[in-house]
C-alpha cells in the first residue's frame, strides 16, 4: 500500500484566541464556539464523532466518550494571522516577522510606480471590505477605467475591476506587476485580483478571484515532490505556495465544490502524496462579514459532506482537518482573528481515542505528513505526532 495524506483546511474556523492575541487586538475570540453560542447551538455530528467537542465547550457538540481517531489543538509560532503565514507554517515555514501591513493606505510613491507602470491612474488606496469598496467606487471605476486599490488588516495589496470594463487577464497582469513591484520593505504577503460584475447598487464579485503569493522558501511540499510523489492542490493552495511544488490544482467555486472535488481526487486510484484542500466560505463570505448564521450553515454543509470524504478514503489514507488562523464573525472587527486551531485525524491507520497533548506550532502537522509519506524533514521546524496516532 502507498500512503497518502489529506489535508482539509477550514478556512478561519479557529477555537480560541492565543496567548498573545493581545497584541492583535484579537482577546476573547473563539470563532467555533462564539458562533455556536451567537445561533443557539450547532449541529455537527461528523465532527463531534472526530473530536471537536472535546476540545471546546462549542454549545450543541458536546464532548464524546471516545473519538473515531486523534484530536487536539494547534497554536501559531509565527508572527501575524493570515492565509499565507498559517499555511506556510503548516509546512514548516516560521515567520519571525509579519507581512507588512497599511492601517492607512499603501505610500503613495509606491501607488505611483504601480499607475506609472499599468498606464492607468487608480481608485481608493485604502483600508476596506471587498464588498463595500466596490459599493462605494464601483461606478466611479466604470465611468473612468481605473482599477481600485485597497488593502485590508492582512498583508494584502487587493486590484477589484469591473470584468466589462477591464478583462481578467488585464487584471491579472497587473497584479503580476504589482507583484513583481512588493518585494523588500513592502514584501505582503499576497496580491489579490478582485473581478466583479453588474450594474451600480448591485454589483457582485465573481469566482475569478486569483492571489499572487510571494515564493516561499523550502518547505514540505518541495520534499514531498523530490520524492517522487505528487502534491494536489484544491482551492486557494496553489496560489498561497506560488504553485511552487504543486503538482497539479484545481479551483474551486465554493466549499461544496471544493469537497465534491476532493472526494473526486481521493478515489483516483493513481494519485499517490498529498491531498491539499482549502475551503475559502468560512473566511470569505461569512467571517469577514460578521454573519455568524453563515458561518454555521457553512460549518453544517462541511459536516454533512464529511461521511462522503471519509468513505471514499482507501485503508492507506489518513485525513487531517484543521484551519490556518480565525475569523470570528460575533465580534466588532471584520478581520482575521489571533487563534490557535482545532486538529482532528482520521484514518484506518490511526488509533481511535488518542487526544493530543497542544502543539505548540502548526509546523508539526506537516513534519507528521512528512513521516507518514516516509519524506526526510529534518531540516525543517516541527515536531511529529505520528507515533501518538499510528495504529
Amino acid at each position: 500500500m502507498t500512503a497518502r495524506a489529506i489535508i482539509i483546511i477550514m478556512d478561519s474556523v479557529g477555537i480560541g484566541a492565543m496567548e498573545d492575541s493581545c497584541l492583535y487586538g484579537d482577546e476573547g475570540s473563539n470563532t467555533i464556539v462564539n458562533t455556536a453560542r451567537a445561533v443557539g447551538g450547532l449541529h455537527l455530528p461528523h465532527l463531534q464523532s472526530l473530536g471537536l467537542g472535546n476540545l471546546a465547550d462549542i454549545e450543541g457538540v458536546p464532548a464524546v466518550d471516545k473519538i473515531k481517531g486523534a484530536a487536539g489543538i494547534m497554536r501559531e509560532k509565527s508572527k501575524g494571522k493570515d492565509t499565507t503565514t498559517g499555511h506556510w507554517e503548516m509546512m514548516g515555514i516560521i515567520q519571525d516577522h509579519p507581512f507588512p501591513t497599511y492601517p492607512q493606505g499603501f505610500p503613495e510613491d509606491l501607488i505611483k510606480e504601480f499607475e506609472d507602470r499599468i498606464g492607468r491612474k487608480t481608485l481608493g488606496n485604502t483600508v476596506a471590505s471587498g464588498t463595500e469598496i466596490i459599493k462605494q467606487l464601483g461606478e466611479r471605476h466604470m465611468e473612468t477605467g481605473f482599477p481600485i486599490v485597497y488593502t485590508s488588516a492582512d498583508s494584502v495589496f487587493q486590484i477589484a475591476a469591473h470584468e466589462e470594463i477591464i478583462s481578467l487577464e488585464e487584471l491579472y497582469r497587473y497584479c503580476r506587476i504589482a507583484r513583481e513591484m512588493l518585494q523588500g520593505e513592502h514584501n505582503v504577503g499576497r496580491v489579490i485580483a478582485r473581478p466583479f460584475i453588474g450594474q451600480a447598487g448591485a454589483f457582485v464579485r465573481t469566482a475569478n478571484r486569483h492571489d499572487f503569493s510571494l515564493l516561499p522558501p523550502e518547505n514540505i511540499l518541495d520534499l514531498i515532490v523530490a520524492s517522487g510523489r505528487e502534491v494536489v492542490g484544491i482551492g486557494k493552495i496553489y496560489d498561497i505556495f506560488a504553485g511552487k511544488s504543486i503538482s497539479s490544482s484545481q479551483h474551486i467555486d465554493n466549499n461544496r465544490d471544493g469537497l465534491e472535488k476532493t472526494v473526486q481526487a481521493i478515489t483516483n486510484a493513481e494519485f499517490a502524496g498529498l491531498l491539499f484542500v482549502n475551503l475559502v466560505d468560512f473566511d470569505q463570505l461569512y467571517g469577514h462579514r460578521n454573519d455568524a448564521h453563515g458561518y454555521a450553515r457553512a460549518l453544517e454543509e462541511f459536516d454533512s459532506y464529511l461521511p462522503q470524504v471519509m468513505a471514499a478514503m482507501k485503508a492507506e489514507d489518513v485525513l487531517f482537518i484543521t484551519a490556518d488562523h480565525g475569523c470570528d464573525p460575533t465580534t466588532i472587527s471584520t478581520d482575521h482573528s489571533r487563534e490557535q486551531v482545532p486538529l482532528l485525524v482520521y484514518g484506518q491507520g490511526v488509533k481511535a481515542g488518542v487526544m493530543l497533548p497542544v502543539r505548540s506550532s502548526f509546523a508539526d502537522l506537516g513534519q507528521t505528513v512528512a513521516e507518514y509519506l516516509g519524506v526526510k524533514a529534518d531540516q525543517l521546524p516541527g515536531e511529529s505526532f505520528y507515533l501518538l496516532i499510528r495504529r
